[in-house]
Protein backbone atom coordinates (compact mmCIF):
# COMPACT_ATOMS: atom_id res chain seq x y z
CA UNK A 1 0.00 0.00 0.00
CA UNK A 2 1.31 3.16 -1.04
CA UNK A 3 2.10 5.77 2.02
CA UNK A 4 -0.48 8.54 1.37
CA UNK A 5 1.56 11.07 4.05
CA UNK A 6 3.97 11.56 1.29
CA UNK A 7 1.80 12.08 -2.11
CA UNK A 8 1.18 15.07 -3.46
CA UNK A 9 -2.32 16.79 -3.79
CA UNK A 10 -3.36 19.69 -5.54
CA UNK A 11 -6.28 22.06 -5.44
CA UNK A 12 -6.82 24.21 -8.20
CA UNK A 13 -3.45 24.80 -9.73
CA UNK A 14 -1.44 24.78 -6.51
CA UNK A 15 0.20 21.27 -5.52
CA UNK A 16 1.87 20.49 -2.43
CA UNK A 17 4.03 18.19 -2.34
CA UNK A 18 3.05 16.08 0.78
CA UNK A 19 0.35 16.06 2.73
CA UNK A 20 1.92 17.52 5.81
CA UNK A 21 0.38 21.28 6.88
CA UNK A 22 2.16 23.07 9.57
CA UNK A 23 -1.13 24.68 10.92
CA UNK A 24 -1.16 28.27 12.19
CA UNK A 25 0.31 29.48 15.50
CA UNK A 26 0.28 32.36 17.01
CA UNK A 27 4.12 33.77 18.06
CA UNK A 28 3.56 36.80 19.59
CA UNK A 29 7.00 38.25 17.97
CA UNK A 30 6.52 41.78 16.39
CA UNK A 31 8.12 44.42 18.10
CA UNK A 32 6.76 48.24 18.65
CA UNK A 33 3.18 46.73 17.97
CA UNK A 34 3.65 47.39 14.24
CA UNK A 35 2.46 43.81 13.32
CA UNK A 36 5.81 43.70 11.51
CA UNK A 37 7.78 40.43 10.37
CA UNK A 38 10.82 39.75 12.53
CA UNK A 39 13.39 37.82 12.25
CA UNK A 40 12.23 35.22 14.60
CA UNK A 41 9.29 34.84 11.70
CA UNK A 42 12.05 34.23 9.09
CA UNK A 43 13.58 31.83 11.44
CA UNK A 44 10.74 29.76 12.81
CA UNK A 45 8.55 29.22 9.02
CA UNK A 46 11.96 28.61 6.95
CA UNK A 47 13.61 25.83 9.31
CA UNK A 48 10.24 24.23 8.64
CA UNK A 49 10.87 24.72 4.90
CA UNK A 50 14.07 22.89 5.05
CA UNK A 51 12.02 20.11 7.27
CA UNK A 52 9.95 19.62 4.72
CA UNK A 53 6.98 20.65 5.75
CA UNK A 54 4.46 20.69 2.21
CA UNK A 55 2.01 23.94 3.35
CA UNK A 56 2.88 26.37 5.96
CA UNK A 57 0.15 28.39 6.95
CA UNK A 58 1.53 31.71 8.94
CA UNK A 59 -0.55 32.42 11.96
CA UNK A 60 -3.29 34.30 12.48
CA UNK A 61 -2.21 37.53 10.58
CA UNK A 62 -4.88 40.59 11.90
CA UNK A 63 -6.38 42.61 8.94
CA UNK A 64 -7.35 45.47 11.35
CA UNK A 65 -5.56 46.60 14.39
CA UNK A 66 -8.24 46.23 16.97
CA UNK A 67 -8.36 42.67 15.39
CA UNK A 68 -5.80 41.32 17.01
CA UNK A 69 -5.23 39.14 19.58
CA UNK A 70 -2.30 41.07 21.55
CA UNK A 71 -0.67 43.83 20.46
CA UNK A 72 2.76 42.25 19.19
CA UNK A 73 0.51 39.74 16.62
CA UNK A 74 1.36 39.90 13.07
CA UNK A 75 -0.96 42.07 10.68
CA UNK A 76 -2.02 42.79 7.39
CA UNK A 77 -4.20 46.05 7.37
CA UNK A 78 -1.56 47.81 5.92
CA UNK A 79 0.00 47.96 2.40
CA UNK A 80 3.75 48.58 4.67
CA UNK A 81 3.08 45.26 5.47
CA UNK A 82 3.46 43.59 2.09
CA UNK A 83 7.50 43.52 1.66
CA UNK A 84 7.76 41.40 4.81
CA UNK A 85 5.45 39.13 3.99
CA UNK A 86 6.73 39.25 0.57
CA UNK A 87 10.37 37.88 1.97
CA UNK A 88 9.01 35.51 3.83
CA UNK A 89 7.16 33.87 1.27
CA UNK A 90 10.40 33.75 -0.57
CA UNK A 91 12.47 32.34 1.81
CA UNK A 92 10.06 29.04 2.49
CA UNK A 93 9.33 28.60 -1.41
CA UNK A 94 12.94 28.54 -1.85
CA UNK A 95 13.01 24.99 0.31
CA UNK A 96 10.05 23.89 -1.95
CA UNK A 97 7.10 24.43 0.73
CA UNK A 98 3.38 26.36 -0.66
CA UNK A 99 2.68 29.08 1.23
CA UNK A 100 -0.78 30.37 3.37
CA UNK A 101 -1.34 32.90 5.59
CA UNK A 102 -4.85 32.89 8.08
CA UNK A 103 -6.32 36.35 8.10
CA UNK A 104 -7.93 36.83 11.24
CA UNK A 105 -10.02 39.22 13.32
CA UNK A 106 -9.88 38.13 17.00
CA UNK A 107 -13.12 40.32 17.93
CA UNK A 108 -14.13 40.00 21.73
CA UNK A 109 -10.51 38.00 22.59
CA UNK A 110 -9.07 40.55 21.69
CA UNK A 111 -6.45 42.29 24.60
CA UNK A 112 -5.59 45.41 23.53
CA UNK A 113 -6.20 49.16 24.77
CA UNK A 114 -9.06 50.64 23.61
CA UNK A 115 -11.96 49.68 21.85
CA UNK A 116 -12.92 46.04 21.11
CA UNK A 117 -15.37 44.94 18.73
CA UNK A 118 -18.09 41.99 18.75
CA UNK A 119 -21.38 40.90 17.38
CA UNK A 120 -23.17 41.16 20.37
CA UNK A 121 -21.68 43.01 23.47
CA UNK A 122 -21.30 39.95 25.63
CA UNK A 123 -17.43 39.05 27.03
CA UNK A 124 -15.86 36.32 27.40
CA UNK A 125 -15.55 35.49 30.71
CA UNK A 126 -15.43 38.02 33.57
CA UNK A 127 -11.91 38.65 32.99
CA UNK A 128 -12.11 40.26 29.41
CA UNK A 129 -13.09 43.43 28.29
CA UNK A 130 -17.22 43.79 27.29
CA UNK A 131 -16.62 44.66 23.75
CA UNK A 132 -18.90 46.90 21.94
CA UNK A 133 -21.49 45.50 19.44
CA UNK A 134 -20.59 46.15 15.90
CA UNK A 135 -22.85 48.61 13.84
CA UNK A 136 -23.52 47.79 10.35
CA UNK A 137 -20.71 50.38 9.27
CA UNK A 138 -18.12 48.42 11.55
CA UNK A 139 -19.57 45.35 9.56
CA UNK A 140 -19.69 46.99 6.45
CA UNK A 141 -15.56 47.91 7.44
CA UNK A 142 -14.35 44.33 9.10
CA UNK A 143 -15.52 42.96 5.63
CA UNK A 144 -13.60 45.53 3.61
CA UNK A 145 -10.69 44.82 6.24
CA UNK A 146 -10.52 41.02 4.99
CA UNK A 147 -10.64 41.88 1.55
CA UNK A 148 -7.78 44.26 1.80
CA UNK A 149 -5.75 41.89 3.57
CA UNK A 150 -6.23 38.75 0.97
CA UNK A 151 -5.01 41.78 -1.94
CA UNK A 152 -2.04 42.08 0.30
CA UNK A 153 -1.55 38.34 0.47
CA UNK A 154 -1.36 37.69 -2.79
CA UNK A 155 0.36 40.81 -4.08
CA UNK A 156 2.89 39.07 -1.24
CA UNK A 157 2.87 35.62 -3.58
CA UNK A 158 0.99 33.24 -0.75
CA UNK A 159 -0.60 30.27 -2.23
CA UNK A 160 -3.38 29.72 0.17
CA UNK A 161 -5.10 31.89 2.06
CA UNK A 162 -7.34 30.55 5.35
CA UNK A 163 -9.96 32.44 6.72
CA UNK A 164 -9.92 32.29 10.73
CA UNK A 165 -13.79 31.44 11.36
CA UNK A 166 -12.83 29.48 14.64
CA UNK A 167 -11.45 29.37 18.72
CA UNK A 168 -13.59 32.06 19.82
CA UNK A 169 -12.87 35.00 17.23
CA UNK A 170 -14.93 37.25 15.50
CA UNK A 171 -16.34 35.01 12.69
CA UNK A 172 -16.78 32.01 14.95
CA UNK A 173 -18.67 34.64 17.44
CA UNK A 174 -20.67 35.56 14.84
CA UNK A 175 -21.51 31.92 13.51
CA UNK A 176 -22.30 30.17 17.74
CA UNK A 177 -26.07 31.34 18.73
CA UNK A 178 -23.81 31.65 22.22
CA UNK A 179 -22.33 34.20 20.95
CA UNK A 180 -24.26 36.02 18.63
CA UNK A 181 -27.90 37.82 19.96
CA UNK A 182 -28.39 40.19 17.28
CA UNK A 183 -31.57 40.74 16.00
CA UNK A 184 -30.60 41.94 12.79
CA UNK A 185 -30.27 40.41 9.23
CA UNK A 186 -26.38 38.95 11.49
CA UNK A 187 -28.01 37.28 14.02
CA UNK A 188 -30.89 34.97 14.88
CA UNK A 189 -31.52 31.95 12.26
CA UNK A 190 -28.30 29.97 10.94
CA UNK A 191 -28.53 31.82 7.97
CA UNK A 192 -28.35 34.88 9.31
CA UNK A 193 -25.50 33.67 11.73
CA UNK A 194 -23.88 32.36 8.98
CA UNK A 195 -24.21 35.98 7.05
CA UNK A 196 -20.87 37.67 7.70
CA UNK A 197 -18.46 34.58 6.99
CA UNK A 198 -20.49 34.55 3.54
CA UNK A 199 -19.79 38.26 2.89
CA UNK A 200 -16.24 37.63 4.36
CA UNK A 201 -16.03 35.14 1.86
CA UNK A 202 -17.43 36.60 -1.40
CA UNK A 203 -15.64 39.96 -0.35
CA UNK A 204 -11.83 37.70 -0.35
CA UNK A 205 -13.11 35.53 -3.59
CA UNK A 206 -13.26 39.21 -5.61
CA UNK A 207 -9.30 39.83 -4.95
CA UNK A 208 -8.35 35.78 -4.92
CA UNK A 209 -8.70 32.75 -7.14
CA UNK A 210 -6.22 30.51 -5.45
CA UNK A 211 -7.15 28.12 -2.91
CA UNK A 212 -9.44 29.33 -0.35
CA UNK A 213 -9.54 27.44 3.62
CA UNK A 214 -11.99 28.05 6.05
CA UNK A 215 -10.17 26.98 9.79
CA UNK A 216 -13.73 26.23 12.18
CA UNK A 217 -14.26 25.09 15.45
CA UNK A 218 -16.59 22.46 14.74
CA UNK A 219 -18.03 21.81 18.27
CA UNK A 220 -18.79 24.35 20.93
CA UNK A 221 -18.31 21.77 23.94
CA UNK A 222 -21.83 23.41 25.06
CA UNK A 223 -25.42 22.06 25.18
CA UNK A 224 -26.64 25.26 23.41
CA UNK A 225 -23.95 25.53 21.26
CA UNK A 226 -22.77 24.64 17.46
CA UNK A 227 -22.11 20.61 17.35
CA UNK A 228 -20.55 18.99 13.91
CA UNK A 229 -23.58 18.22 12.75
CA UNK A 230 -24.67 22.14 12.16
CA UNK A 231 -20.88 22.49 10.82
CA UNK A 232 -21.76 20.42 7.88
CA UNK A 233 -24.98 22.87 6.96
CA UNK A 234 -22.01 25.27 7.10
CA UNK A 235 -19.56 23.34 5.04
CA UNK A 236 -22.28 23.23 2.40
CA UNK A 237 -22.49 26.62 2.38
CA UNK A 238 -19.03 26.97 1.73
CA UNK A 239 -18.12 24.95 -0.82
CA UNK A 240 -21.03 26.76 -2.68
CA UNK A 241 -19.32 29.98 -2.28
CA UNK A 242 -16.15 28.29 -3.53
CA UNK A 243 -13.88 27.27 -0.49
CA UNK A 244 -11.55 24.72 -1.00
CA UNK A 245 -10.69 23.22 2.55
CA UNK A 246 -12.18 23.24 5.89
CA UNK A 247 -8.89 22.98 8.57
CA UNK A 248 -11.27 21.19 11.29
CA UNK A 249 -10.46 22.19 14.94
CA UNK A 250 -13.00 22.94 18.03
CA UNK A 251 -13.28 25.04 21.26
CA UNK A 252 -12.57 28.00 22.47
CA UNK A 253 -15.45 30.16 21.92
CA UNK A 254 -16.53 29.86 25.53
CA UNK A 255 -15.17 28.59 28.49
CA UNK A 256 -15.76 24.83 28.46
CA UNK A 257 -14.31 21.65 29.75
CA UNK A 258 -12.38 19.78 26.27
CA UNK A 259 -11.41 15.74 27.07
CA UNK A 260 -8.67 15.85 24.73
CA UNK A 261 -6.45 13.03 23.68
CA UNK A 262 -4.44 11.77 20.60
CA UNK A 263 -6.45 12.74 17.46
CA UNK A 264 -9.87 14.02 19.73
CA UNK A 265 -11.03 16.36 16.76
CA UNK A 266 -10.15 13.90 13.92
CA UNK A 267 -14.08 12.52 13.97
CA UNK A 268 -15.11 16.10 13.38
CA UNK A 269 -13.05 16.21 10.10
CA UNK A 270 -14.53 12.94 9.12
CA UNK A 271 -18.05 14.41 9.93
CA UNK A 272 -17.87 17.20 7.61
CA UNK A 273 -16.14 15.53 5.03
CA UNK A 274 -18.24 12.38 4.39
CA UNK A 275 -21.53 15.19 5.44
CA UNK A 276 -20.40 17.99 3.68
CA UNK A 277 -18.21 16.50 0.57
CA UNK A 278 -15.82 19.07 1.01
CA UNK A 279 -12.04 18.00 1.38
CA UNK A 280 -10.73 18.65 4.94
CA UNK A 281 -7.77 19.30 7.51
CA UNK A 282 -7.26 17.20 10.80
CA UNK A 283 -5.80 18.65 13.40
CA UNK A 284 -5.09 18.19 17.24
CA UNK A 285 -2.85 15.82 18.95
CA UNK A 286 -1.62 14.46 15.88
CA UNK A 287 2.11 13.09 16.67
CA UNK A 288 3.47 10.22 14.78
CA UNK A 289 3.46 9.03 11.13
CA UNK A 290 1.72 6.27 11.42
CA UNK A 291 -1.51 7.91 13.39
CA UNK A 292 -1.46 10.69 9.85
CA UNK A 293 -1.13 7.77 7.76
CA UNK A 294 -4.13 6.07 9.10
CA UNK A 295 -6.24 9.58 8.73
CA UNK A 296 -5.15 9.34 5.07
CA UNK A 297 -5.47 6.02 4.44
CA UNK A 298 -9.07 5.74 5.96
CA UNK A 299 -10.13 9.06 4.42
CA UNK A 300 -10.97 10.67 8.02
CA UNK A 301 -9.43 14.32 6.21
CA UNK A 302 -7.41 15.11 2.84
CA UNK A 303 -4.60 17.32 4.59
CA UNK A 304 -3.09 16.46 8.22
CA UNK A 305 -1.92 20.19 10.03
CA UNK A 306 0.50 19.93 13.01
CA UNK A 307 1.10 22.55 15.48
CA UNK A 308 3.13 21.90 18.43
CA UNK A 309 4.68 19.05 17.25
CA UNK A 310 6.05 20.68 14.77
CA UNK A 311 7.34 23.29 17.18
CA UNK A 312 9.07 20.63 18.76
CA UNK A 313 10.26 18.69 15.89
CA UNK A 314 10.87 21.40 12.52
CA UNK A 315 12.19 17.75 10.78
CA UNK A 316 8.92 15.89 11.52
CA UNK A 317 8.59 14.91 8.04
CA UNK A 318 11.77 13.28 8.45
CA UNK A 319 11.06 11.55 11.54
CA UNK A 320 7.51 10.04 10.20
CA UNK A 321 8.98 9.10 6.87
CA UNK A 322 11.36 7.09 8.59
CA UNK A 323 8.55 5.45 10.78
CA UNK A 324 6.36 4.88 8.14
CA UNK A 325 9.59 3.09 6.03
CA UNK A 326 10.21 5.46 3.07
CA UNK A 327 12.42 7.71 2.30
CA UNK A 328 11.98 11.62 1.47
CA UNK A 329 13.83 13.76 -0.54
CA UNK A 330 15.73 16.76 1.77
CA UNK A 331 18.17 19.55 1.43
CA UNK A 332 21.10 18.60 -0.62
CA UNK A 333 23.47 20.36 1.94
CA UNK A 334 22.29 17.78 4.85
CA UNK A 335 22.50 14.79 2.46
CA UNK A 336 25.12 13.14 4.68
CA UNK A 337 22.98 13.31 7.80
CA UNK A 338 19.20 13.01 6.45
CA UNK A 339 19.09 9.37 5.65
Amino acid sequence: MAVKLFSPYTIKDVTFKNRVVMAPMCMYSSHNEDGHIQNWHRTHYTSRAVGQVGLIIVEATSVAPQGRITPRDLGIWSDKHVEGFTELVSLMKEHGAKTGIQLAHAGRKAVLEGEILAPSALAFNEKMKTPKEMSKTDIEETIEAFKKGAERAAKAGFDVIEIHGAHGYLINEFLSPLSNKRTDEYGGSAQNRYRFLRDVIDAVKTVWDGPLFVRVSAHDYHEEGLSPNDYIHYSQWMKEQGVDLIDVSSGALVPAHIDVYPGYQVRYSETIKNGASIPTGAVGLITTGIQAEEILQNERADLVFLARELLRDPYWPRTAAKELGVNIEGPKQYERGWI
